[in-house]
């Protein structure tokens, strides 16, 4: 009763249930340990907040609750006799609450309440009792801001799953193991290797009326035979002989969806160079296409006939003994 709810959640007394659903919406999330990881001070905010808006958020234990912070406050005085604005201000807090009138309280006209008797008709006792777990709490049977436990937000889960990379590309269901329990969710598409998505709603449940926690999926994509990512875009190695890089060719390149996209190769190219294919990637949020990234890579025969070696000694006869590492050598003498 002595704190001031009104005040921990920023809001005049005769604030709307709107204002201050509002407010509480802002407090906690400002306040909420999640984004205050190890601030007991914003951990105790937190609490307040949500002790506040237990009760001014309930119409009839907000009314118990100013009713009773004006007597505890001085708004109204216990006093003897039948005469002065102190017994006429208990007496409007009765008739308002119970219906009931000092002038009629216990059988004894104009009397001044014992609190004991004050506690027992509000549904309490004088002496702190255990409350939902809380020693030292007073017993009111009616209020959120006596004894009964605040909502609480459940807890997050973690959980990882893998996916085959055609899947991660388009989406799909998958069921997720967390915290014990098996739960079938919607992963979204353009998901990637290390990405984390948060699933609402689908952590532990919370308590006294608290949401329930979220689901926190770290993302595995299996290795491809053929494509892998860099971000966003999908990559590729494409094997082409030598004198496709060193004459230069057109060359068709595989797509995801199963079609193909033809690539120009200059001619002179070496082996690893990466080459941009635009839009041929995974769709991504806003309807676009991300790139295709292919990566050159100079097929070396493993066996060669008589005649394949003999073009090779011919060629390397007409390039004059040309040494492609000449350039090292002489950088590294430097």
């Amino acid at each position: 009763m002595t704190k001031d709810f009104y005040a921990v959640l920023g809001v005049s007394k005769d604030a709307d249930a709107a204002t201050i659903k509002k407010a509480y919406r802002t407090l906690a999330k400002k306040y909420h340990p999640d984004r205050n990881p190890g601030d007991e001070a914003a951990a105790e905010r937190f609490k307040n907040i949500g002790e506040a808006y237990a009760v001014l958020s309930d119409e009839g234990e907000r009314k118990q609750y100013d009713a009773i912070r004006s007597m505890a406050g001085g708004g109204a005085r216990f006093t003897s006799g039948s005469g002065g604005a102190g017994a006429a201000g208990f007496e409007d807090i009765l008739s308002s609450m119970f219906g009931a009138s000092s002038a009629s309280y216990g059988g004894r006209p104009g009397a001044e309440p014992d609190i004991d008797d004050l506690l027992r008709m509000f549904g309490g006792q004088a002496s702190p009792t255990r409350k939902h777990g809380r020693p030292g709490a007073f017993d009111f049977g009616f209020g959120g801001f006596g004894g009964r436990s605040q909502s609480q937000r459940g807890a997050d889960v973690t959980t990882t799953v893998t996916l085959p990379l055609r899947d991660a590309v388009a989406g799909t269901e998958a069921e997720l193991t967390a915290d014990g329990r098996t739960t079938r969710v919607r992963i979204p598409a353009g998901v990637t290797d290390g990405k984390r998505i948060r699933l609402r709603g689908k952590g532990r449940p919370g308590s006294h009326g608290g949401e329930n926690g979220d689901m926190i999926v770290t993302i595995k994509v299996a290795e491809h035979p053929v494509y892998g990512f860099d971000g966003a875009n999908l990559t590729m190695t494409l094997p082409v002989t030598l004198s496709e890089a060193a004459l230069g060719a057109d060359i068709e390149v595989p797509l995801l969806d199963g079609g193909t996209a033809r690539m120009r190769v200059k001619a002179g190219t070496s082996s690893g160079t990466t080459m941009r294919l635009r839009g041929k990637g995974p769709k991504v949020k806003d309807g676009r296409h991300c790139d295709l990234l292919v990566t050159l890579e100079v097929a070396v025969p493993k066996r060669l006939s008589k005649e394949a070696r003999k073009a090779l000694a011919d060629f390397d006869a007409a390039m004059g003994g040309t040494d492609p590492r000449a350039h090292l050598r002489e950088a590294a003498s430097r």
